[in-house]
């Protein structure tokens, strides 16, 4: 397992990287495409200790995956810039979390079905009054040849987390 290089900064407080991966709304996804890094962000849900991100059923990212599943996601929240007398010892408050494991196309209806209304509660919560079903989004799939949307699932394989957390008094703001 890989793990962080600066032990001052390891975070291993379980309850708060599930937190962090529970709030946080963005992630990147790393990939490999004919040897070059691909980054792509996505939306995404940390459900049943796994992440969850989707899109359409086409395009760059759905053919690197289908090639080369093993992938990197980092969640990085900066809280802000740490203040310091000594100009070179400022930093960032910040906690990041990074997944190794590989990119699963997700085939089961009922899962889906289960992720995207996840999705939906967390980015749109209370929109939609009904939930949505596996019949749902068959139809849906179906009806776009397949192509309509994509769910992906990567279940960590390892994880890392780090952290470095200042008082909001310690960070710097303009004060105007």
């Amino acid at each position: 397992m890989h793990q962080v290089s600066y032990t001052k900064r390891n975070c291993t407080d379980q309850e708060k990287i599930e937190a962090f991966l529970l709030r946080e709304r963005v992630g990147v996804v790393g990939m490999v495409s004919d040897g070059l890094p691909y980054g792509v962000p996505v939306n995404y849900v940390w459900y049943n200790g796994s992440v969850y991100f989707h899109g359409m059923g086409s395009g760059r990212k759905v053919t690197i995956l289908s090639k080369e599943p093993q992938v990197c996601f980092t969640v990085y929240k900066e809280e802000g810039t740490v203040t310091d007398p000594v100009p070179c010892h400022a930093d960032t408050a910040y906690m990041s979390v990074m997944l190794f494991g590989k990119a699963e196309k997700v085939t089961d209806f009922a899962e889906s079905a289960a992720v995207l209304q996840k999705m939906l509660d967390k980015f749109m919560p209370k929109y939609y009054s009904n939930t949505l079903s596996s019949t749902l989004i068959e139809k849906y799939r179906s009806s776009h040849d397949g192509n309509g949307v994509a769910v992906y699932r990567i279940t960590p394989q390892e994880m890392t987390a780090k952290e470095n957390s200042a008082e909001p008094k310690d960070l710097f703001s303009l004060k105007m």
